[in-house]
Order: structure tokens, then sequence, then C-alpha cells
């Protein structure tokens, strides 16, 4: 049969590209068809023209006020400039039932003073009676994380402080600093339990102030790629969509006050998380259905940093974020392998986005990604931590001879990245007694099955790398043979970006960028006119998932760093070497970003780096590898289990309930993540046709990226004013309601290549892409060994940013140096020049001319001086210039007339022009002396009459302040 093949959601009218059909699920290309043009409107339209207006929805719950009476707890909700309100109503008398009551109406800041006084008045005890008296306030809060029960009633946990993390298109992503875990029901109807306190301790176990991050506007838990997509819907699906969410909403106050003019209307829209990678989903289901969307804010666990690269003042934002899988969670020895549903153990999703930070719209900015992912081999196996050994074996715990699991795991990753699926193996392949071999065998023979029913340009992709074997050689230099990896890996996936390709890229008339040109055209992805889609994924897996995959994830990032850059017009060639600031940063991210997530699954930092492989790391860092890998076995031994009881009953994979047993005399916790285990016979998927139904006939794009019906119930979309709060990303990213200062700034405060990895030599090469010698880096002069790993402690352990002072209570210890911080960022010369030598014999180093010929910048040859053809038509060009400026002096002071070509400006405004030698007198009206007249007299004690309207005025205060 032929099936079809539809478009993604930009992919309608003008931007589709020609279509695929398939038969028998066979991949068989078609003739190519040209799709008829759709324009809004009448008339052929550009691409840009066709966009409809969109923008993400921006929560309007961001500053929450607890307050609580002895029956009800009332939390009220704004937005950031505390014009709109919404009121959450908790019910205190219920013992162990979660009672919250949402109205849904949007209020003003009036109104939810006069609802507060009223139930103030309202709750007031007697004189002489016992208990609180009226409303009071409990707690200051930046968004709800769930609700919890164990064996009693029910907790509210709150975000208390929190801090900026990064900033993408003007959207801000929060770290959680610190929480607040509230019991609801009050003493009166309180069962107590004698083992609710165990419960509690467990619970917060989970450290929600140690990377976990949230924003108001951009999902976290979608890539980039993801959230820009969606805003390119055609109008029509925008329209539909408008009409059903419409229909379907509780919210009765919606589209209230929207002009009929579609002009001044712009659909703002939400989509909802994927739930793989949200940590609260299960706190936050037991009032999903009962209030506002608003009131819900998703978290991620994992990583996000952020960097800022200066090319020549222009700011690029380095942004790294990895998202941790919330399913089949836990630690190093206690999650291996895979479960019944094809979910891995420590599965994260990388994603680096760079963008140019001049422009933060989504839409008339430039935005590029890339993503990769690791995680641990799909297949049923294990590790016996019974006996204390550094490596116990690996132990293959059920046969899978048709690749069940696997045929899950890489289901899922075809419906979220599209084809190919590229699996990249570092595990070791020669032992004398077989370990890590075991894996290997055992995944390519998987591969091979599930590729036999897959069309071959869908196929997925095995290679094979012992990491282990090259880097004991001597003769391979392992990173060089990542690098041919990588660059073969971005050809096939390609990245995403959001603009066309430059012309550059199309076209370049010396034979030079030949080699150049066709590497370009080969990169892989899909090519819309818009930009460029990431199609298909990396995945990389050692046994760990920890040090060589995040050294092979580097690399590959690296590769793809290049490409962004490249497509942005930032570089002149897709290629950048070690040594150079751009990569020393980079570096520095991915180093953060490996040290986190191996202390979040195997209890310490990287045992072996970047500089490991690259054999420069100093004599001291193998001492520094032994304490991390004593820290991790120590980690893994002792800790692990509590840590993983904990990571249980935070993402309610155990459900605690009375009579049953509780959660510490569980022998283990197989039956709770293996759920087939414990439910009834469920007929299984069959094991030729082992993908979902749909997922190949929009192949190599990724089904959850296609405008499918599924796809479409995803999304919530509405209707606003143009200058409504709730999309106007300006006012959210500027917020000129509040007086802040440039010092506090998150952009100044951040990690900066000027400021942080450029050395401070006199005469140095701006660029950061220029090649540094080892002794002139910017680590080399910052000052003695304390400081240097004091600043690297800072970046390492608090981000980017000091935190703001109105969010937090108490300022942090990891701000950066003021004065460091209050340098122009954009002056060379400036930072060029270090404030105090640590040694006196440094002197100024003069680097080569870097001024290239015109042939390679613009591709033509300048002569060295003009003809004197040309030098006569300059001539007589400035000439003209001069005399079109030519201005009339003869009214100007003697004193002056000798000045010759000042050009004297003048402002236009409705002031006069004065200088110092004389003052016009502005005109004032009859009204506005006498206002001023009766303000002097009011300051002497002598008051004019009020007039009527005054009374009335004042009258209607009295009313609704007093009565």
């Amino acid at each position: 049969r032929n099936v079809s093949r539809t478009a993604p959601f930009w992919d309608d009218g003008p931007f589709g590209p020609s279509g695929v059909t398939y038969e028998g699920f066979r991949a068989k290309p078609s003739l190519q068809r040209k799709r008829r043009r759709r324009p809004l409107g009448g008339g052929g339209v550009s691409p840009a023209a066709a966009m409809p207006p969109a923008a993400p929805i921006i929560s309007s719950v961001q500053k929450l006020v607890l307050y609580e009476t002895r029956a009800r707890y009332f939390l009220v909700g704004s937005n950031h400039a505390e014009t709109k309100y919404r009121v959450l109503k908790i019910d205190r008398t219920e013992p162990k039932d979660l009672v919250v009551i949402d109205d849904r109406h949007v209020y003003t800041q009036q109104e939810v003073r006069e609802l507060l006084g009223r139930l103030d008045l309202g709750n007031r005890t007697k004189i002489g009676q016992k208990g609180s008296s009226g409303l009071s306030r409990a707690v200051s809060a930046f968004g709800i994380v769930g609700f919890v029960r164990f064996l009693e009633g029910y907790y509210i946990v709150l975000i208390t402080k929190r801090r900026k993390m990064a900033d993408i298109g003007g959207h801000a992503i929060y770290k959680i600093e610190d929480t607040s875990m509230i019991y609801i029901p009050n003493d009166a109807v309180r069962v107590t339990h004698p083992d609710e306190a165990r419960y509690l301790r467990i619970f917060q176990n989970v450290d929600l102030s140690s990377n976990f991050y949230f924003s108001y506007s951009y999902d976290l838990s979608h890539s980039l790629q993801y959230n820009l997509s969606i805003l390119r819907m055609p109008l029509d699906i925008l329209k539909t969509e408008t009409t059903r969410t419409r229909q379907e909403s509780f919210d009765i106050f919606e589209d209230e006050g929207l002009a009929s003019q579609g002009g001044s209307c712009i659909f703002g829209i939400c989509s909802e998380p994927y739930r793989k990678y949200v940590w609260n989903g299960k706190l936050l289901d037991v009032v999903k259905t009962a209030v506002h969307r608003d009131w819900l804010l998703y978290i991620i666990h994992g990583f996000c940093g952020q960097s800022k690269l200066l090319i020549y003042g222009r700011p690029v934002y380095v942004t790294l974020i990895a998202r941790r899988s919330s399913k089949f969670a836990g630690t190093r020895f206690l999650k291996r392998g895979a479960n019944c549903e094809g979910d891995v153990a420590n599965e994260v999703e990388t994603e680096q986005i760079i963008y140019d930070a001049s422009v933060m719209s989504f839409t008339a900015g430039s935005y590029s990604s890339y993503v990769q992912v690791r995680g641990s081999v799909p297949l049923y196996w294990s590790q016996d931590i019974s006996t204390m050994m550094p490596k116990p074996p690996i132990t293959l715990d059920q046969a899978d001879p048709f690749a069940h699991v696997a045929a899950l795991h890489f289901d899922q990753m075809l419906q979220r990245f599209g084809s190919p699926i590229i699996i990249l193996n570092l595990v070791k392949e020669r032992e004398k007694r077989k370990h890590e071999r075991i894996l290997s065998e055992e995944l390519v023979a998987a591969v091979t099955y599930l590729n036999q029913f897959l069309p071959p340009e869908h196929a997925i992709v095995y290679i094979p790398w012992d990491m282990a074997k090259y880097t004991k050689s001597k003769l391979c230099n392992v990173l060089d043979r990542l690098s041919v990896i990588a660059d073969n890996v971005v050809k096939k996936t390609g990245f995403f970006v959001n603009r066309p390709d430059s012309y550059c890229s199309v076209l370049r008339p010396d034979e030079k960028y030949n080699v150049l040109y066709y590497r370009w055209n080969d990169l892989g992805g899909f090519v819309v006119p818009t930009g460029r889609l990431q199609t298909g994924v990396l995945r990389t897996n050692c046994v760990d998932c920890l040090d060589r995959t995040n050294t092979a994830q580097f690399m590959v990032g690296k590769c793809a760093l290049a490409y962004q850059l490249y497509s942005l017009g930032l570089i002149d060639k897709p290629n950048l070497q070690f040594d150079t600031d751009a990569v020393r940063l980079f570096e520095e991210l991915y180093e953060d970003h490996g040290d986190t997530l191996s202390l979040q699954y195997g209890g310490s930092q990287l045992v072996h780096r970047v500089k490991t492989y690259r054999k420069i790391a100093p004599w001291t860092q193998h001492s520094k590898d032994i304490m991390q890998t004593l820290s991790r076995y120590y980690s893994n031994a002792f800790s692990d289990a509590d840590r993983q009881d904990s990571i249980n009953l935070f993402l309610g994979v155990f459900q605690s309930e009375e009579g049953k047993p509780h959660l510490w005399e569980l022998p283990t916790d197989f039956y709770l993540h293996q759920k087939d285990t414990m439910s009834l016979y469920q007929p299984r998927r069959s094991y030729t046709f082992w993908w979902t139904l749909g997922v190949l006939e929009y192949l190599p794009l990724p089904y959850d990226e296609v405008a499918c019906a599924e796809n479409r119930r995803k999304l919530i979309v509405k209707k606003f004013n143009k200058c409504d709060d709730e999309i106007d990303i300006h006012n959210e990213f500027f917020r000129p309601y509040e007086l802040s200062s440039f010092d506090d700034t998150f952009c100044l405060a951040m990690t900066n290549s000027i400021r942080d990895f450029m050395p401070k030599n006199v005469g140095i090469d701006p660029s950061p892409f220029t090649v540094r010698k080892p002794d002139e880096t910017g680590k080399s002069v910052l000052g003695n060994k304390s400081s240097k790993e004091e600043t690297v402690l800072q970046r390492k352990t608090a981000a980017s940013a000091p935190p703001p002072p109105s969010e937090e209570a108490v300022s942090s210890s990891s701000e950066d140096d003021s004065g460091t911080d209050k340098e122009d960022e954009g002056t060379v010369s400036q930072r060029s020049t270090p404030v105090k030598m640590t040694d006196a014999g440094d002197n100024a180093k003069v680097t080569e001319n870097v001024v290239q010929p015109t042939k390679d910048i613009y591709g033509i040859n300048l002569p060295e001086s003009p003809s004197e053809d040309d030098l006569s038509i300059y001539t007589r060009f400035v000439q003209l210039g001069h005399s079109q400026h030519k201005q009339d002096r003869s009214h100007q002071p003697l004193c002056s007339k000798h000045i010759d070509g000042v050009i004297h400006l003048t402002a236009i405004s409705t002031f006069s022009e004065d200088n110092i030698y004389e003052v016009q007198p502005p005109k004032v009206d009859r009204k506005s002396i006498e206002i001023f007249h009766a303000h002097i007299q009011a300051a002497k004690g002598i008051m004019q009459p009020l007039g009527k309207d005054d009374i009335l005025l004042y009258r209607e205060y009295i009313k609704n302040r007093y009565m």
C-alpha cells in the first residue's frame, strides 16, 4: 500500500519540499512534485511574510504569596509586573484528601486587596477567644513544585529561591535554589502516623536545590528545534486549534477584551511538556485538571550553563542544556540497562544552542542548535554489587532474541529525533576476560536484527570504537580519531538553524573553497527555505556513560559548533582549532556538564577529562583522578541505596499505602521499574513491525514534529492582543517597571571569552578563533594559583550569574569581581592591558599581522594605489558632499568664524536652542501659572477651596477604603 507523506509544522504552502511515498513501508523514491503555493490574502508571498504572528505564552503566575487561615490556604499568584492575579484556594479541613479550588478568574491588584481584606475580616476571632486572628502571610514563592502525600495528609512544595542561569531569546531559565515543604491539614484534623517522618526524610533527600531548572515561557523539556517549529505553523492550523481550545477551555475569561481585527491579535502557543524529561510530573498530576495551566510549572533535572563568546564586540551566547530522563532513573550500579518499556538508565539529552544575542527575537534572530544523547546499553543487564569489587561482573538478566526492549528504545528515538539513529559504542572490544565485550556482542546482534525491517536509508548506524585501547596507544591520537568520527556524524544528522544558507556557502569563486563547498553541500539534515533541521541523532554510550562518553560528546559538539558558527556567518570556514578562546570556553562548559552528570549518576566528578585524552594534563591531575575514583567507589558502595529510594519516592515510582510494605522493607526495586512483572499479560508488539504506526511515514523527519492530528492535540493555542503581557517578551526581559543596575544584569555577570579566556598581553589578537600559545592563555595571567582555582570553582558551583537582590534574601558569595564586571566588554584596548603583571619580566608581545588580503576576504584583488581617474572621481564626490552640507556662517559670532569644518547640529524638539550666552525663557500658559501660585499658597497654609470634582473623588476614596 502507498502511504502519503505529510508535511511538518512549517511545511505547508510555500514551505514544503518535494514529497516521498512509501510502498509497504519500504522506501521508494517518487518523482518530485511541485506544491501549490497558498498565499495568505491573495497573491504570492515570501516565506517570511507568510508566517503567522505567533509567540510563546508567558506564564502569568511568577510570584506567589501563601496566606493562611485556620480552615484554608489562599495562594495568590501574579505575573512579574503584578498587573494580573490568580487565586488558588486549598482546603485544610480534609485530613487525607486534597481539595483545591481555582475560580480561573484574572484579578486586578485592587480586586485582590479587597478580597484579602474581606478574608481577613471574616476570619478574625472574637476578643478573648483562643486561636489565630484573621489572615496571616505564610511564605513567598516563585512557583509550585507539586503536591505529595505519604501516610497522612498532603504537602505543598514551593520554590522560595531561584537564580537565573541562562537566557534564550529573552526567555529566562532559572535554577531552584531553595524550596519549602508545607503541611496542608491543620492540627485539629491531622491524623498522625509513626512512619510519616521517615518518608518525609527520604523525600527530602532529593536535593531540589541541586541542578533542577524551570522557565516561565520556554519549554525546557523540548529542543529548540521543536519550540521554534511550532511557531511556524500555517495560519489555518492555528485558527483550527484556537477554535478547539476555546471550546474545551474551562476559562470563561480567556478571550475577553480581544480586538476583532485580525491584525491586532497574535497567536500564543503553548505545548505539552515531554513527560520523559519532566521530574515533577507525578507531583502535579493530582491538580493538573483542577487548576489553570499557568499554575503548572514543570521542572527538569540535569545541567544548564551559558557563556558569552565575544567576536569583536558581537555577543554570541553559547548555551548547554542537559535533560536527564525521569524514566528508569537512579544511581550507577543500581540502574543499568533498560526496563520493559524501553527506557534506559542514565539517559541524558544534551543540547547546545548558539545564537546572536544582538537580536533576541525568535522570529528575527539567528538561532542554531544541535542535540545528542547518552544512555546505557538498551539490554536487560546488571552488575552485582553484593561483593566489594571495583568492577562487578556484568550479567545478562534476560534473553531477548527478538530485541524487544531495544526495539522499544529505538522506536522512542525515531519518534523524537527521526533518522538516522547513530550509535557510537565506546566499550572495550578486546579483553582477556569478557567483561564489557558482552554488551557489544549483544548490542550488535540487536541492531542487526532490527535493521532487517527498516528501509536501508533509515537503518540504525552502528559505530564501534574501543576508546580505552586507543588511549593506551602511543602512536594514535584519540581526539584526532574522534574528530573524524564527529565530522561524519554531523554530516549525517545535520543541525538546526532558523535562517537560510548564506550566499557565500552556496557560491565560492575561489578554488581554495572547492573542498569547503562540497563539504557543506554533503551536510545532512532536512533543508527548508527558512533554514535547516536536524534529522536523526547520535547516541553515545560506554559502560557508565560518564568519562569516555563526555569526551566523545565534546568532540562531536565541537565539530557541530564550527558548523553552527559558520551557518550564522561568524567564521569563514566550519573548522575550529584547539587552544582558541572559543574552544576553551566550550570545553569548560562541557567539563562542568560532565562533572554535574557524573555527580548525579556516579557520585563523583569526572575521572578522565579532555586534557587527559589530549595528554596535556599536569602530573597533579593523576592524584585528583585517584581521589575521584575513590569517591565514586565510596558513593556506590554506601550511599547509592538511600539515593535510589529517594528518587523512587520523588518520581512516584513507589506509592506509599497503608497496609502495604514500606519502601525500606522492599528487598529490591526491580518490580517497581519492571511494570510488566506485576501486571496482567499484555500482548507484545510485532517482532517485525516494531515501530509505532505512522513513524515510518514521516522519516527522516521526527514524528513528534509533523502536523498530524495527534501532535495538534498537544498544543494550546490562544488569541492575544499584541500588547498583552502574556506574549510581550520585551517587557518580560527588560522589565521597564522596576529599577535595575547594569552591574547586576545577567549578561555582564556570565562567563566572558574576553574577560575570562583571552590573554591580557598588549597587542593580542582579540579574535576568539586565534590559536593561543600555552604561555599566553588567559589562565596564565589571572594571578596566583589560589585565585585561579577560586575563579574556576565559582564558575563550576555558582554557574553564570549572581542572584538578583529582589529575589533572594541572602546574597550569594559567588558573585564575580565588581571591578571586572564594570569593564566595557567591547573595548579591546582595556581588556588587552592587564592592570597588574604577575611577572616583571613579561614583555609586550606583538603578534603577526592579522590583516588578510582582500582576495581571501572579498574574492577580488584591489590595487595598492588607485588610478588618477579614480582619485579625480573620488575628489569630486567629496566636494559635492562639502557643498551640500555648507552652512551660512554670516550670523555667527566673530570668535567662532575662524573654526571651519564644524557642523552645527540642531536638536529636533519643542525646547529652545540655548547656549552659554543666552537662554530663551519658555512660554507658560495661564493655567500652569495658576497651579504654581496655588502650590506656593498651600505651602504658606492658605488653601484653595475644593471643587465639586475633588469632593466627589474624595468621597469615592473614603467609600472604597473604609466602608
